[in-house]
């Protein structure tokens, strides 16, 4: 038991510059191609519903469920007063939760905690499980616990570390475009039921200002969260 818990929660060394400069780049190229993102998007999604289904638990609301779509969309459903801070805190976690969830985790690894990195993201993946209510949502979690897990058991330091950085990069990249492409879609007349515009109903605040909100929470995880990984 003694080597287990130091094993999760002691530290590991952390990888060479040229190695955090590497995964930051592979993940910028998996954020950035239209092609490569319309798959690695979906990794995307799963935080950004785990965030509504996270901030929904901790507001004292019942989460229903949440799905998980093929053309990287999703949805959580909760139950509880429709109005007030709770459904307000409840529909602005979406776009914000990759980005903070990418702080979070440049802020472990900036303290070598690799391996504790890698195991708290698996028992959140494990936890959303138990909250999809569609098949492809299931895949697409189960696929994701998977890496953690087989990576975490099967791998040495230098893979772990490589993946963990991958995955932190990719999620701090990542979390900015969502929600350009949100106005975007928006600006041709679709996604008239976004986050923004349920925020803009619920507290009477234009949707321009929460676009605002979620464009600074992901710049500013992606420059202090970056900074942490490049030890600057």
């Amino acid at each position: 038991m003694d080597d287990l818990w130091d094993r999760v929660f002691g530290t590991q060394p952390g990888p060479d510059a040229w190695l955090v400069i590497v995964t930051g780049l592979v993940a910028l190229a998996c954020a950035v191609p239209h092609g490569v993102w319309r798959v690695t998007r979906n990794a995307v999604t799963i935080a950004h519903e785990g965030g509504h289904g996270l901030v929904a638990l901790a507001m004292g609301r019942t989460l229903q469920g949440i799905r998980l779509h093929s053309d990287t969309s999703g949805l959580t459903v909760s139950r509880g007063k429709p109005t007030g801070l709770g459904m307000v805190l409840t529909a602005a976690a979406g776009y914000t939760a990759p980005p903070l969830l990418g702080l979070g985790g440049a802020w472990l690894l900036a303290a070598h905690h690799i391996t504790l990195l890698l195991w708290s993201a698996t028992v959140l993946l494990v936890a959303m499980l138990v909250m999809i209510r569609n098949a492809y949502g299931v895949l697409t979690v189960l696929v994701a616990g998977a890496a953690f897990v087989l990576v975490s058991w099967l791998t040495s330091p230098q893979v772990q570390a490589a993946f963990s950085y991958t995955v932190v990069w990719f999620l701090l990249l990542g979390g900015v475009r969502p929600a350009f492409e949100l106005q975007s879609k928006r600006r041709r007349g679709g996604a008239g039921d976004s986050d923004a515009d349920q925020l803009a109903r619920l507290t009477g605040v234009g949707a321009g200002l929460w676009f605002f909100l979620f464009h600074a929470v992901s710049l500013c995880c992606l420059i202090g969260g970056g900074r942490w990984l490049l030890g600057v």
